[in-house]
C-alpha cells in the first residue's frame, strides 16, 4: 500500500543547501483515485482541522497519478507552502496576482501556467491558474516536464518550480510527513513548515532564533508559528503535555529523550517515516535525525 520513494540521489543537488542528513525516502499513499474533483475549502482555522482541506487529498492523488513516479504528497506539500492548501487570504491566491506576479494556490506566474495548463476533471474550461483542480494538475505537469516522475531528479524539479533552497528543503520535508499521515494537522504540518524553513540554521544555547536554536527553543519557536505556546525548556515542554500513550506517534508530535520522565534534556520535532527535526548540540544545525526510539522518554502532541 505505502510506495516508498528513494531520493538518495536527488539529494546530490540539494547537498549544497546546507541540509545535514539526506532525507532518504518519500512515503507514499494509498491508490490514486483519478476522477477526484475538489470543491473550493472552507473557510475554518481551527488548529485542529486537518492541513489538507476537504478533497484536496484525492485531487493531488489524481493529479500525481498522471505523471508515472511523481509522489503524491509532493503536490500536498507545494501547495501547503504556497498558499496553504488554498486558504491563504493572501493577494493572488483566489484573484489577481502576488507582488512577483504568481497566481492560485500552486502561485502559477501567468506565462508557466499558460505553457503547462491542464484542465483537470471538474475543473475551470478553459483551465484557470485559480482552479484548484487546473492547478493542481498544472503543477503535475510541470513537475513532471521537469524530472519529476524519476527520484534523481525529483530534488531538480522543485528547485526548478521555485528556485529556492530552503523552499526544496522544505517541501521534500513536508511531503514526507504528509505521507506518513494525509490526515495531520494543519498545525502540526505549520509547525513543521517552519522548523523545515530552518534546516541548516546553527544550533545555539539558550537560541530562540531566528540566527541560532537550540532544542526546545526550535520547538518552541515552530509552534508559536501557528499560535500555540510552549514553555521554553524540553522538560517543562513535556510537562506540558499532553502525552501521547499508545497512539500512533504523528508528524508534529514532539519527542523527547533523557534519562527518564524527570530527566528530560533533548526534544525533537517529528517529521514521519522515523526521522525528527532537530537541534541537537553546540556544533551542529537544526537537521533531519533518527527519532531514536529506544532512547526517547515521552511523546506530547501540543494543541
Amino acid at each position: 500500500m505505502g510506495r516508498i520513494i528513494a531520493i538518495s540521489a536527488a539529494i546530490v543537488f540539494v547537498a549544497v543547501m546546507s541540509i545535514a542528513i539526506v532525507i532518504a525516502t518519500i512515503v507514499g499513499s494509498p491508490a490514486p483515485n483519478s476522477s477526484a474533483s475538489v470543491s473550493p475549502p472552507g473557510g475554518s482555522s481551527s488548529g485542529n482541522e486537518t492541513s489538507l482541506p476537504p478533497g484536496w487529498l484525492g485531487l493531488e492523488q489524481a493529479a500525481a497519478a498522471r505523471c508515472p513516479g511523481l509522489p503524491w504528497n509532493v503536490l500536498a506539500a507545494i501547495g501547503s507552502v504556497e498558499s496553504d492548501s488554498g486558504r491563504s487570504q493572501l493577494p493572488g491566491v483566489a484573484s489577481g496576482s502576488n507582488g512577483a506576479g504568481a497566481q492560485g494556490p500552486f502561485q502559477f506566474e501567468p506565462r508557466t501556467f499558460a505553457f503547462y495548463a491542464l484542465v483537470g476533471p471538474g475543473g475551470a474550461d478553459p483551465a484557470s491558474p485559480y482552479d484548484p483542480v487546473d492547478a493542481a494538475f498544472t503543477a503535475s505537469a510541470f513537475l513532471c516536464a521537469n524530472g519529476g516522475g524519476h527520484p534523481q531528479g525529483l530534488a531538480r524539479a522543485v528547485f526548478t518550480y521555485n528556485h529556492d533552497a530552503s523552499y526544496v528543503r522544505t517541501v521534500l520535508a513536508l511531503a514526507v510527513a504528509f505521507g506518513d499521515d494525509p490526515t495531520a494537522s494543519r498545525a502540526s504540518i505549520g509547525a513543521l513548515r517552519f522548523a523545515s524553513a530552518h534546516l541548516g540554521i546553527p544550533y545555539l544555547w539558550g537560541g530562540n532564533g531566528p540566527g541560532g536554536f537550540d532544542c526546545s527553543g526550535l520547538t518552541r519557536a515552530a509552534y508559536a508559528a501557528v499560535g500555540i505556546t510552549l514553555p521554553r525548556v524540553a522538560q517543562d515542554q513535556m510537562n506540558a503535555g499532553p502525552l501521547v500513550g499508545d497512539i500512533p506517534v504523528r508528524p508534529g508530535d514532539l519527542v523527547f529523550f533523557g534519562t527518564g520522565a524527570l530527566g528530560v534534556d533533548h526534544v525533537g520535532l517529528y517529521l514521519g517515516s522515523g526521522m525528527m527535526i532537530d537541534a541537537p548540540h553546540t556544533g551542529a544545525v537544526v537537521r533531519i535525525d533518527a527519532a531514536g526510539w529506544s532512547d526517547a522518554v515521552g511523546i506530547t502532541r501540543p494543541g
